[in-house]
């Protein structure tokens, strides 16, 4: 399992975990979270069921200044995380050849170090209203799809 965060100077912290489950998630949960001790810590997550896990929820409950938010199903493009997976994917993991796990594990804490010494947040370029207007049109194109092929 990797997880990675994206604070808003755009540097990652990233966690290589064999197993993807609630524990190695607080883990890594606790780790992100203890250098902005005292202040608000806002978490975007996506719907995977290890965020949401009993010792996941009773950690949050007694650290009210952590708040999460997930993303609607099926938008996880909204996680700026996910932005970020996909550049890794294409400028250091998709074409290699990976002769082990440590080695792939090597390949991604030197992506995220070299990441980090020029690292800068996302900055969204596209309005609300030309995204919501992209759905319609995706929608629209679909039921016409689905129409066509009904008859």
């Amino acid at each position: 399992m990797t997880t990675q965060t994206v604070p808003p100077d755009g540097e990652v912290l990233g966690e290589c975990a064999p197993v993807r489950d609630g524990a190695a998630f607080l883990a890594f949960l606790k780790k992100a979270v203890k250098p902005h001790a005292g202040k608000d810590v806002h978490v975007v997550l996506d719907n995977l069921s290890t965020h949401t896990t009993p010792e996941v929820m009773a950690w949050l409950a007694d650290n009210p200044h952590v708040r999460f938010h997930f993303t609607p199903k099926g938008s996880s493009w909204i996680n700026q995380i996910e932005t970020w997976f996909g550049i890794i994917t294409r400028q250091s993991i998709r074409r290699g050849t990976f002769t082990s796990v440590k080695v792939l594990i090597t390949q991604i804490r030197d992506y995220i170090t070299h990441w980090n010494t020029t690292a800068k947040p996302f900055t969204w370029t596209t309005t609300a209203d030309e995204i919501l207007a992209k759905v319609r049109l995706v929608q629209t194109n679909i039921k016409k799809l689905v129409d066509n092929n009904a008859k």
